[in-house]
């Protein structure tokens, strides 16, 4: 387990939970039939040296909601749930526990960045789901450790290699996944999203049963009708409208502080850009935010600034119009 886990002063550590059976995992070792890949030998020598004990987390205090409802005011009705099923945590022992969730709105809107900004203030962890990969069959519960270069799938790695029994995991784009031939990729949520049966999770590379019943998830959508009934009947589904002027303001501010607080070279720009960087950034959506505001932190150091002007943001929308003539 690391040794520098950082977890925020309202989230201290609240106890331990195995999310595997250490015993097990030697028994499966030591009964590996010869010619079983390198690979899932690996992986049980791995499991053994790791240990099965992560932690879990439960908060002292409410987190401060409030803040991020003001970055993110589209959010509203998804942070006030939240703040209910929080409030019942601080009341008891607990670890932090959130009934699935699934963003549905228009592609760029803030989805997959108000997720990410959750699990950070949660402080339990994070693993990222990208539904729309071409390998997007298996990411969740791994291959067949038969299969050549097969490997566990995401879920078991952000429990393998995470601090926490309690991630916050988040499965980005579901109505993207395709099915190849008959293997359906969303398969293994039927199980991880109802606690009584996430709690012996079987990835199909490990072949060994995980507890991933403290895992938070969210999941996001631009499309409900192309997602299975079952997954959507254990969801709570919520509609994110796009923000008004002022809303995506505050989102640009929020895309603006993150990036900027998850470099060191971030120290040497001011807390907030000037009031026209950030009008512009405005008529962005908060995908091409991020991505304008990146480049504008370049484009401003090459300049020889530490601070943003409005030449330094581009539109990359108006790039993708421009056609290159021959």
């Amino acid at each position: 387990m690391s040794a520098n886990v950082a977890i925020p002063a309202v989230l201290p550590i609240a106890g331990f939970r195995d999310v595997y059976d250490v015993s097990g995992i030697d028994r499966a070792l030591h009964d590996l039939p010869a010619g079983t890949s390198d690979a899932l030998r690996s992986l049980y020598e791995k499991m053994l040296k790791l240990g099965g004990q992560r932690f879990t987390v439960k908060p002292s205090a409410m987190p401060a909601l409030d803040e991020l409802a003001g970055e993110l005011p589209n959010f509203g009705e998804v942070l006030e749930d939240i703040r209910k099923h929080l409030a019942l945590c601080l009341d008891s022992a607990d670890a932090i526990e959130l009934p699935p969730m699934l963003l549905l709105g228009e592609p760029g809107i803030g989805k997959t960045h108000f997720a990410r900004r959750i699990a950070s203030l949660l402080g339990t962890g994070f693993g990222f789901v990208p539904m729309s990969s071409l390998t997007a069959g298996w990411v969740l519960s791994g291959a067949s450790s038969q299969w050549k270069n097969a490997k566990p799938g995401k879920v078991f790695d952000t429990f393998l290699n995470g601090d926490y029994a309690n991630p916050v995991m988040v499965i980005d784009e579901i109505d993207k996944a395709s099915a190849e031939g008959h293997y359906d990729p969303l398969g293994a949520l039927y199980s991880l999203l109802e606690i009584d049966t996430a709690t012996r999770f079987v990835d199909e590379f490990a072949e060994v049963p995980i507890d991933a019943s403290g895992a938070v998830w969210f999941a996001t959508a631009n499309d409900a009708a192309r997602i299975p009934d079952p997954i959507l009947n254990r969801m709570n589904v919520y509609e994110i409208e796009a923000p008004d002027a002022e809303g995506a303001a505050r989102i640009a501010l929020s895309i603006y502080r993150d990036i900027r607080g998850a470099h060191d070279w971030g120290r040497r720009f001011p807390e907030a850009p000037g009031g026209s960087v950030l009008e512009k950034l405005a008529a962005l959506s908060p995908r091409e935010m991020r991505r304008a505001i990146s480049t504008a932190f370049g484009n401003a150091k090459l300049a020889g600034r530490d601070e943003l002007q409005v030449a330094d943001v581009q539109d990359g929308r108006a790039a993708k119009r421009q056609r290159i003539g021959f």
